[in-house]
């Protein structure tokens, strides 16, 4: 099973990249961010014409998470439970094929509005990690895969690219990220490329992608077994020196799956 995320900024532009994308790698489910258009809106039958069906958390303008499969897939939530009930911002979508929960999400970069957009951050952290914890509870086969908005070392960012007090490096971020990892998560490119930058975005000023100063902040997150599934993961650096290209790229995880999980 292939399994990918990508930060599109907005699909409504990129449309023709994902699809020319999904046709040379053919994911078999791959979760989208930052979509940028209500689901109405969502360039669904673009897909549909590869085989591809669409669930779509859409927001006008802004946010957005989609999750496109050749496989059945069943959405289990819209939102991010734990979150109070007036929250309106599209950053979550959980489904399943297959006997595995995909989980995609666009974390909140926590730069803007003040105290509280950061708090924001925090609080949204602390409910990723709340049903992450409950799910794992359950035994279930797991991929927390999307945007985090965390640097979570020094070798995740380009040294300079961000100050110390960035909402991306800050120490409160870091802990909820390790959190997540100490439930027992692995994170799927850093197991396989423990020394590489593996950066999965760049800044369109700058200079940055010509000059390779990037960031990592796009990333999948495996429970134990589908861990010892794996058989790659890497963010696809291609895409990123497409024309009019997304400032990030998909990462990309293959997984033996499911017919060697379930025999083990």
């Amino acid at each position: 099973m292939r399994i990918a995320t990508w930060n599109v900024n907005s699909i409504r532009v990129r449309q023709t990249h994902v699809r020319r994308w999904l046709e040379r790698v053919r994911p078999d489910i791959v979760v989208l961010q930052e979509i940028k258009c209500e689901a109405h809106a969502f360039p669904a039958a673009v897909f549909a014409d590869l085989g591809y069906k669409s669930e779509v958390v859409g927001q006008k303008a802004y946010n957005g998470v989609a999750a496109l499969s050749h496989r059945n897939i069943v959405i289990h939530h819209r939102s991010l439970p734990g979150l109070t009930p007036d929250d309106s911002q599209a950053r979550y979508i959980e489904v399943e094929t297959e006997g595995l929960t995909v989980i995609g999400i666009y974390l909140p970069n926590g730069n803007s509005g003040g105290e509280a957009g950061y708090s924001y951050k925090l609080a949204w952290m602390d409910a990723l990690c709340d049903r992450v914890e409950a799910l794992l509870a359950e035994d279930r086969d797991l991929v927390v895969t999307g945007d985090f908005n965390v640097c979570p070392s020094p070798l995740d960012f380009s040294a300079g690219a961000l100050p110390p007090t960035d909402a991306l490096l800050r120490p409160e971020t870091r802990a909820r990220f390790r959190r997540l990892i100490h439930n027992g998560l692995t994170d799927a490119v850093r197991a396989l490329h423990p020394t590489s930058p593996a950066f999965s975005f760049w800044d369109y000023q700058a200079g940055c992608w010509e000059r390779d100063r990037g960031l990592r902040i796009d990333f999948a997150l495996l429970s134990p077994r589908l861990a010892e599934c794996m058989v790659a993961a890497a963010p696809d650096r291609d895409e990123r020196g497409a024309e009019q290209p997304s400032d990030h790229v998909p990462v990309v995880v293959d997984l033996v799956w499911p017919e060697t999980a379930k025999a083990a």
